[in-house]
């Protein structure tokens, strides 16, 4: 499973990048606008950090619109990857765009249906988000789930699964479990990937024994 980080905070994408684990880089408006930062500027800086795809979003919401600003965006890097609304402009935006052999995420994806016409149109990735779906009391992983399962049937989608909405390390594990092709993932749920209290206990064990032996590696 590929790991994207799930945000525009610059250090933090650094941070993770610095670590090896980092495959890509997802952005939302809403992630720019806490930023505080030019949406143009940030996407440019975040390719500058990672070779991985990094998830651009469109604004508008009509086809030309889409197009208009997918080829503004694609030119700033060649790992930019175009992000669109599953809406029907969105989808067609996404087919163009596949054709042209663009990349794309087609994201706001809640149900199976959805991820299926995803699939059709070419969509490099799709984004299905989990949380979003437990909070008015669907079962987020059972999507991931069905969409892992109908993609599965057929070879010719070549659309990958990329989990959104991502809460916590269970959302993440059970997607990897299923199949999923990617989870994008925010920075504290990643930290808290490296947690467990047998960790930190037998860390704690350890260093106390060793401490007791009165040796040292650097002598």
């Amino acid at each position: 499973m590929k790991f994207f980080v799930d945000t525009a905070d610059i250090e933090e994408i650094k941070t993770l990048a610095d670590t090896g684990l980092l495959d890509g880089v997802t952005t939302n408006p809403s992630l720019i606008k806490q930023s505080g930062r030019d949406f143009i500027e940030v996407i440019t800086e975040i390719c500058s950090i990672t070779n991985g795809d990094v998830s651009a979003e469109v604004i508008a919401l009509d086809f030309d619109g889409m197009m208009k600003e997918a080829e503004k965006l694609a030119a700033i890097a060649s790992n930019v990857v175009i992000k669109l609304p599953l809406t029907f402009d969105g989808l067609k935006a996404c087919k163009k765009l596949s054709v042209d052999n663009v990349k794309t995420n087609v994201t706001l994806c809640f149900s199976a249906a959805q991820a299926l016409l995803a699939g059709k149109a070419g969509a490099t990735y799709i984004s299905p988000f989990v949380g979003r779906l437990d909070d008015i009391a669907f079962d987020g992983l059972q999507l991931i789930e069905d969409i892992v399962t109908i993609y599965s049937q057929y070879p010719d989608i070549d659309t990958q699964v990329l989990v959104a909405s991502i809460r916590n390390p269970i959302h993440l594990t059970e997607s990897a479990k299923m199949g999923a092709d990617v989870a994008t993932i925010p920075p504290k749920v990643i930290h808290q990937l490296f947690k467990h209290p047998l960790t930190d206990k037998g860390l704690e064990t350890f260093l106390a024994d060793w401490e007791q032996t009165n040796q040292t590696i650097l002598a």
